[in-house]
Order: C-alpha cells, then structure tokens, then sequence
C-alpha cells in the first residue's frame, strides 16, 4: 500500500544549507522509500539567486529556444532542456531584487542528497508546470537519482492481450504530482516521502524524460510555427 506524507517543520532554507540533514532531524526513512523535493529549497540551498530588478532580463538569460509567447507570457527551453513558462526562473518568496534559478544540475543535486539520507532511497527533485492542452499546473520531476523515472511497457501485452506498441510511462512525473498533493503550493511544506512503491528504485535520471528534438511533433507554438513556416517559404521562392 502506497502513503504519502509531508515532512513538517523544514526552516527557511538559505544558502550552503545541508537538505538532507534538515530531513532525517524531522523524519524516519526506510529503504525503499522516495523523498521528493521541490526544487525551489534545493536552489535556495545551493545559492542560485541571481540580481534581477527586471524579472524578464533573467528570463532571457535562461532561454534557449523560444517556443511560445503570448503578451509577456514566454514559453521557452532553458539550458537544462525543460520547456517552461518564463524558464522556471522564480520571483516570488525571495529577497527584493533578487530571483531564483533552477539547480543547475538537478540529477547531480538529486544524487547528492540520496547519498546524504544514507538510507536505500529514491530522490526526485519537483517543479511546477503548465501543460499544452490542459488547465492547471502540476508537478513533474526536474531531478532524480535511485529511482527508475520510466517504465517502457512497449513489446507487452493490455490485460485484453493486445500489444502495446508507444507506451512509455512517466513514473517520476507521476510520483512528483502524488507528491505535491500532500504539499500544497501554499503551505510551506518542500519536502514529501512516499512509502510502498520501493519496488520502482533503481538507475534513472529525470534527463531521461526529455522529449528528444527530432521527436517532438509540438517544437513551436502555433503562431511561431506559421511564422516560421512562412519563413522557409520566403526563402525557398527566392
């Protein structure tokens, strides 16, 4: 049976702050078990703050590729290869004139502190996102060490015997979102523990789930792609 709960009482993480030291003071692991962070006290711990009176000045300092944009609201892949609104870079809950990056090796970060809890455990570290197609944001992982972050069910059969021929499930994203229903976005609390699915710990890294580019069917939102597209018409008439 699958429990899930927050761990409680985690202070306001500042820099060089020891994260898994802050969890075994508030909570009892087991082997098996998957800690799930999110992403935003992993940066704060490892100092990824960033001197930005103009918010967009930082958001244009982590885009690599503009996939949408819509007034302000900017789409776009960041150096970690993650396709987020305005490049995961956060401005709330941090010090006046400042905002906060992503870790800027989320598996490296996830791994470091899976070795720290000293314990068999599987780490994924969260974020929040948007989804095309979908309202509301949910919780993916960014970073993950210890644990299988996909399960490839292609070559096996449904329960009715038909084959299944693409599907690949996302299991860290999924125990991200679990994860963050015990969080809250609102209540202060970055750190969850699932118990009972230990038989998913293994090698992974969230990179993994990162659509590769010549696979990707939605590159670009609909305007940039009619924009780009009337482009490469131009240039094929001249």
């Amino acid at each position: 049976m699958m429990q899930i709960w927050a761990v409680e009482g985690i202070p306001e993480v500042v820099a060089g702050d020891d994260i898994a030291a802050m969890i075994l003071e508030r909570a009892t692991l087991e082997d098996g078990d998957i800690v799930v962070v999110t992403s935003k006290i992993v940066s704060k711990a490892e100092g990824r703050f960033v001197n930005a009176e103009d918010r967009e000045d930082a958001i244009t300092s982590q885009t690599v590729r503009v996939v949408a944009t819509r007034g302000k609201t900017r789409i776009v892949e960041n150096p970690l290869g993650l396709v987020m609104a305005a490049a995961g870079v956060d401005g709330s809950n941090t010090p006046d004139g400042t905002v906060l990056l992503l870790p800027e090796d989320p598996d490296k970060s996830a791994e470091q502190i899976r070795r720290d809890l000293k314990k068999k455990v599987g780490v994924i570290i969260s974020d929040t996102i948007g989804r095309p197609w979908r309202q509301g944001v949910t919780d993916i992982a960014i970073g993950a060490a210890g644990i299988r972050v996909l399960d490839d069910l292609r070559g096996t059969a449904d329960a009715g015997g038909k084959p299944l021929e693409g599907t690949i499930v996302a299991l860290a994203d999924e125990l991200a979102a679990a994860a963050d229903l015990v969080r809250g976005k609102a209540n202060n609390l970055p750190v969850a523990v699932i118990r009972g699915m230990g038989h998913l710990l293994g090698e992974g890294a969230a990179r993994e789930l990162i659509r590769p580019a010549n696979e990707d069917m939605f590159r670009l939102g609909s305007t940039e792609a009619w924009d780009e597209g009337y482009r490469a018409g131009l240039h094929a008439a001249e």
